[in-house]
């Protein structure tokens, strides 16, 4: 079995032990993406602007594991408060222009660091890895 973990600078590190993501033959399973910020690690405070961080996050560590937004086949959102779910939806809608993936979205009681959303994705891999 072809199991590589991916890891990148232009994310902030893991506050756990897990893997940004784990890319297996070509399939990239990337961990709940955060929005926190890569350069401070802080965490804006709208929804709108935490679900941009979030997706920008995410479309690091694809890039990192050989992927992109657009070979993205399934994702699970999570967020603190469904009654933010129509204004995270229009920023997703902004990443997913064109046959967006599959998606769960769910409430949970508590994310890391407080955090509003977390977005965590299966892609379709055919790049190299990078880091």
């Amino acid at each position: 079995m072809n199991r590589s973990a991916v890891d990148t600078a232009k994310t902030p590190a893991a506050i756990g032990p897990f893997s940004k993501a784990v890319r297996i033959g070509d399939f990239l399973f990337v961990s709940g993406q955060l929005p926190a910020d890569p350069a401070s690690g802080a965490f804006p405070d709208s929804i709108e602007d935490q679900t941009r961080v979030s997706l920008g996050n995410l479309a690091a560590v694809l890039e990192a594991g050989g992927a992109s937004l657009a070979s993205v086949a399934k994702t699970t959102v999570y967020l603190k408060d469904m009654n933010d779910f129509a204004r995270m939806n229009a920023v997703y809608a902004e990443h997913f222009p064109d046959a967006p993936p599959a998606r769960s979205t769910v409430e949970v009681a508590r994310l890391p660091g407080d955090a509003k959303v977390e977005i965590e994705a299966i892609a379709l891999a055919s790049g190299p890895l990078k880091s």
